[in-house]
């Protein structure tokens, strides 16, 4: 078995795949296959007898993300490693041993902070709007993640939110606190506090818990806060066994508290650390990749991705054949309409040139830029889903069909497997003809019709009672299946994800980057958005801004990367309008801020 986890891997995986003790850092590239590395280093370990897989602890960052990690481990023939998110891991310790210290049943968590946080206004008699509510949410969150107490926050943050001064702020976290005191109950910050409070104070606990995991790897550690790294120090105690995986150009999420500098610094902090580089991409074109690292040069961090040979890549096919992509194009337009407009025509267009929506999706900053594109896309009749909605299993016609299947799957089958989950979804509202792009009810259909899909896909022989089993497994795991529509995504939902073809719209000043950003930190951060965009892209990428009228101008971005890697398009021409002679710089989005980088 261990023979074939190495198979398939290139030098740099195989060697942090086999680096199974001390500490190890990886440094995993967009589209190298870190995923890939964790798992099969993980049964590695396994196979060889250096782990057993109950003292295996794989801390992620999603629900989704640890239920992929066990599937890709039960495919590997791993079983009863405890893949989990960091605050998963620390619920289960605090129910598991709070009965034992404290002779009850632990605190019920917050179901809403920002409800609580309502009542906690009303009590000290001040009425903020929901918007300013849920900004004090976030403080919250920043404040406890940051392991500060509310006397060093308000040192930390003097400035008000909203209609709230600094004081009434620091006056509402008080009165929050004692709230949640009162009602015996934790929000989801206070898990990671509590279970850390519990190790630091209870030998006992801490000695449980080390003897029960004995080997931790971190995914995206470029993500973790000071308070998971705690907590991760107290989970290791004295030991070693740690690999950590990220990587600094995809920090994201700081203003949340994550801190690449533990990533950066983990060769510091272990000084006989292995550090292993993965820069070979297997998803994305060399002339994608050239964009990339252009942007991130001279980062700290940054690692210079390389196409991985085609001969050799293990990536999914693409619907493009052509031996040389396309080099990613730059356009700009008068208006956001335009640029919508624009858009929508040229998935059209490769639409109808035989590529699947499924591998099309459009990226941008804030939800707000979704409006013009989704109205768009369905004036020309493209089925849009916009990503971080509802999850596809708790949709209510998914539910509903999947219920029918149940149903269905207690009397004999009439016909064959396919025919009768194909009869089942009629019953419940599946058309052969979907109906009009745009609006619920042709979302209804597209979830529906992905259920008839799973039945086609699934192995032959497959009886309705174990397709609606897989169902159950698969919602349990949030295993989604891709509807056959676009992908509409913000930049922070488009992590971890890749589609074939990506246009990235709003490239303009005051959107990437967005207008608040006005420091260099805040900045560098919405470089490393840009980025986490770019590198999602296989195939195609365009990127696109408005001038919104005159008033706006190109993104920085575009001056760093410059005019040796990205194709000026006049907008004028390409979305068919206007009076601009094709070819001109002023429509080009070229001509004004996109210069070779010096």
């Amino acid at each position: 078995m261990s023979a074939r986890v190495l198979d398939g891997l290139d030098e740099h995986q195989r060697e942090a795949v086999t680096a199974l003790r001390g500490p190890v850092a990886v440094l995993a590239g967009a589209g190298t296959g870190k995923t890939r590395v964790i798992t099969h280093r993980i049964a590695h370990g396994v196979d060889t007898g250096a782990y057993s897989p109950g003292r295996v602890m794989a801390v992620t960052f999603t629900a989704k993300a640890a239920g992929e990690m066990r599937g890709r481990l039960r495919a590997l023939g791993v079983e009863g490693v405890a893949a989990r998110t960091f605050h998963a891991a620390a619920l289960a310790q605090l129910n598991f041993f709070w009965p034992t210290l404290a002779g009850d049943t632990a605190p019920s968590i917050v179901d809403n902070k920002v409800r609580l946080l309502a009542h906690a206004a009303d009590g000290i008699g001040i009425s903020p709007d929901v918007a300013t509510l849920r900004d004090v949410a976030s403080e919250i969150e920043w404040r406890k993640v940051s392991m500060l107490s509310i006397e060093e926050y308000a040192l930390a943050r003097p400035n008000g939110i909203g209609r709230l001064n600094a004081d009434r702020v620091v006056a509402l976290q008080r009165a929050y606190e004692k709230l949640k005191d009162e009602r015996r109950q934790l929000d989801f910050e206070d898990v990671l506090l509590a279970c850390a409070g519990m190790l630091e104070a209870e030998p006992k606990v801490s000695k449980a818990v080390r003897e029960q995991y004995r080997h931790f790897t971190v995914d995206e550690f470029q993500d973790v806060s000071p308070l998971q790294n705690r907590l991760l120090e107290l989970w290791l105690g004295d030991r070693r066994d740690l690999c950590v995986v990220g990587d600094a150009s995809q920090t994201i999420y700081s203003f949340a508290g994550a801190e690449a500098r533990f990533l950066l610094e983990f060769d510091k902090r272990y000084e006989d650390a292995r550090v292993v580089r993965l820069e070979t991409n297997y998803r994305s074109d060399a002339a994608i990749l050239g964009v990339a690292n252009e942007l991130m040069r001279g980062r700290p961090g940054a690692l210079r991705l390389t196409a991985a040979d085609s001969a050799a890549s293990t990536a999914a096919p693409t619907d493009t054949e052509a031996p040389e992509a396309p080099l990613p194009t730059v356009t700009a337009y008068d208006d956001d309409r335009a640029e919508a407009r624009a858009v929508a025509a040229r998935i059209a267009a490769q639409i109808n040139e035989g590529i699947d929506p499924r591998h099309i999706a459009v990226l941008y900053r804030a939800h707000s830029q979704s409006a013009e594109l989704i109205a768009a896309l369905s004036d020309v009749g493209i089925a849009a889903s916009v990503l971080g909605g509802r999850r596809f299993f708790d949709l209510p016609e998914v539910r509903q069909g999947i219920m029918a299947l149940r149903g269905a799957s207690v009397a004999p089958l009439e016909g064959g497997f396919i025919e009768t989950v194909r009869d089942v979804l009629r019953s419940v509202g599946l058309t052969d003809d979907p109906p009009q792009a745009g609006g619920a009810l042709r979302d209804a259909w597209e979830a529906r019709a992905a259920l008839l899909r799973l039945a086609q896909e699934a192995p032959a022989g497959t009886t309705l009672r174990a397709f609606t089993d897989e169902l159950a497994a698969r919602a349990k795991t949030h295993d989604e299946p891709a509807l056959r529509t676009v992908t509409l995504a913000t930049l922070h939902a488009a992590k971890g994800l890749e589609w074939d073809h990506v246009h990235l719209v709003g490239v303009a000043e005051g959107l990437l980057p967005i207008s608040y950003a006005t420091t260099f930190e805040q900045v560098d951060e919405e470089r490393r958005l840009a980025y986490v965009g770019i590198t999602r892209a296989g195939r195609t990428l365009s990127l696109t801004w408005s001038r919104g009228g005159r008033e706006r101008q190109p993104s920085r971005f575009l001056r760093e990367i410059g005019s040796g890697t990205l194709r000026a398009v006049d907008g004028a021409a390409r979305s068919g309008g206007g009076n601009r002679r094709a070819g001109s710089p002023s429509g080009s989005g070229m001509s004004r801020g996109v210069a070779p980088r010096r």
